[in-house]
């Protein structure tokens, strides 16, 4: 008997995409993307601890989104509804204008939710995950259950590819690099090293080291596989040639991923919510 699969299951494109351990990049890549909204960013500068505690927030959202896939219905409530509780206590101050405005802006909100959701799809379909247009378009439409859960109305978030595109075309010019979105993308880009890892020569290898040098390769593949308009806003070049080199890389970077897991025993080539959700709907 298949138990409680949440909002999507096994025969869902979310499922089939969110097996996907490249996911990660596009995580990265959609706070890039955010960070060029000057409202949204300055709402995460103004109330979030990400300097003090980069890492903690990571796992946090992370955990937010592997709950609202692979949760059960009462996990995923759980969740979402402490996520509009928080964000209905927090407020922030718009750097251009000065006025005072709320976190949980249906604006706002939807801006985060498609910057993420593309940056998700775009991410796999860039590293070589195969995806028809159709399965496009209704991963963007079963992440309108996503949008629902923070507050939005389903019916003003785009829900197809096309409707993405014209979102951020009509979007484009809010959008521009503040002085809280070059921090956050500096930050994004040269994260620090928390002084509880280790001692001081494994955190001297990775402020000085490979693994220092090949977050620097991650993050570059998560700038390159911005929109050529959002690479420019960076200060950065919207030449076809970054486009091929950023496929490159993070192809590359799915096949090194699915290397290792091999590896790995059996218990630690899935995440614990997905297997969980696997073990509910009898597939593991």
């Amino acid at each position: 008997m298949t138990g409680d699969v949440g909002l999507f299951g096994p025969d869902s494109v979310t499922w089939k995409l969110h097996r996907e351990p490249i996911l990660m990049l596009g995580g990265l890549r959609s706070l890039y993307l955010q960070a060029l909204h000057p409202r949204a960013v300055a709402g995460v500068a103004q109330n979030s601890g990400y300097r003090a505690d980069p890492w903690g927030r990571l796992l946090r959202t992370s955990d937010y989104v592997g709950t609202v896939v692979y949760g059960t219905t009462d996990e995923v409530r759980q969740a979402a509804s402490r996520l509009r509780r928080l964000h209905a206590r927090m407020s922030a101050t718009d750097p251009r204008t000065g006025e005072r405005f709320r976190i949980d802006e249906p604006d706002l909100l939807r801006w985060v939710h498609v910057a993420e959701v593309e940056s998700f799809l775009t991410t796999a379909v860039r590293a070589g995950v195969d995806l028809t247009p159709e399965e496009i378009d209704g991963y963007y439409t079963e992440q309108l259950r996503s949008a629902e859960l923070v507050g939005l109305d389903p019916a003003t978030v785009p829900a197809t590819a096309a409707e993405v595109a014209a979102y951020f075309t009509a979007m484009r010019p809010e959008l521009g690099l503040t002085r809280d979105g070059a921090e956050a993308a500096v930050f994004l880009t040269v994260p620090p090293i928390p002084g509880h890892w280790g001692g001081l020569p494994f955190r001297l290898s990775l402020t000085l080291g490979p693994a220092r040098w090949a977050y620097f390769g991650i993050a570059g593949t998560a700038l390159g596989l911005l929109p050529a308009w959002a690479r420019k806003m960076y200060g950065g070049l919207g030449w076809p040639t970054t486009d091929m080199a950023a496929a490159l890389s993070v192809r590359g970077l799915r096949a090194l991923i699915a290397g290792v897991l091999a590896t790995l025993p059996e218990q630690y080539r899935m995440a614990p919510l997905r297997r969980a959700a696997m073990e509910r709907a009898g597939l593991a």
